[in-house]
């Protein structure tokens, strides 16, 4: 069974992002249909040069009410909003995660296969599993590929919609909470090599964060598979059937979704693990 997209309100002609307030309605549709909860969920360090992928999951029920005010998609947001709005929204929501995947794991694994892999971190660190998720944008990267025909594996359902992360308020408070727990990663790992300026820029393309990689090089916590601007070509990624770098020695072998997260450290791929999972009030 494929993903099936969502259908939502078309926004008035004339109105922008901004005036744009995300909803319930999708998510109420979904639980309409007897799934008894239903998932938010969006990504944040797609097109970063440096740090994790991180995917956020909030969960809603047929209790939730109206999200709290003031809530966008992250991007949308002043990080000083983020931060205010993040605790209310783990407070709102039913359940909520988030997963990363590091550098050497987007390295390892290529984007999508990252991007799956940290999703389903968040995913499995939820006390209750959600029936259906519903993702932003319009190609289904959390579901286990299998073969045409074949019966889904996953004990979620994934639907697609376009432009949720400004419309569906599960999934907006999905980005922020990734966003801002991402941003957090960063900060923490600039107080500890401050020569990228990931404190203010989180690993993406920046002039200073250009710079100093012109000046240093690459560092571990960089996508070095990538093409990374002003260095030289990029190196070449593990062969598809070695173990993530950073990965424990004994979940060598194991299934990439399956490997075991290793703890931050100064000179290795940082393997980031699932940070907060919990149910609201």
């Amino acid at each position: 069974m494929s993903a099936r997209r969502v259908g939502g309100a078309a926004p008035r002609p004339g109105a922008g992002p901004m005036a744009r307030t995300p909803t319930l309605r999708a998510e109420r549709a979904l639980l309409r249909e007897g799934h008894l909860l239903v998932a938010g969920v969006d990504e944040v360090g797609r097109g970063a040069l440096a740090g994790p992928v991180s995917v956020g999951v909030a969960v809603v029920d047929a209790s939730t009410r109206t999200a709290p005010a003031g809530l966008r998609d992250s991007k949308l947001l002043a990080p000083e909003a983020r931060e205010d709005l993040a605790p209310r929204l783990r407070r709102w929501a039913v359940a909520h995660a988030v997963g990363h995947a590091s550098a050497g794991e987007v390295d390892a694994l290529g984007i999508v296969r990252a991007l799956r892999l940290a999703g389903r971190r968040a995913l499995e660190a939820l006390d209750a599993v959600p029936c259906v998720v519903l993702l932003d944008g319009s190609h289904d990267w959390l579901s286990t590929p299998r073969p045409r025909g074949a019966g889904r594996t996953d004990p979620w359902v994934v639907r697609t919609q376009v432009k949720a992360d400004l419309r569906c308020a599960a999934v907006a408070a999905a980005s922020v909470l990734a966003k801002t727990e991402r941003d957090g990663l960063l900060r923490d790992l600039a107080a500890r090599d401050d020569r990228y300026g990931w404190a203010g820029n989180k690993g993406y393309s920046a002039p200073d964060h250009l710079a100093a990689l012109r000046r240093h090089g690459a560092c571990v916590q960089h996508r070095r598979s990538w093409r990374l601007p002003g260095l030289e070509e990029p190196a070449a990624a593990p062969s598809a059937g070695a173990a993530p770098a950073g990965v424990p020695q004994q979940a060598t072998g194991r299934e990439p979704e399956q490997a075991l997260s290793g703890r931050m450290a100064d000179h290795e791929p940082v393997v980031v693990p699932v940070l907060s999972a919990r149910k609201g009030p």
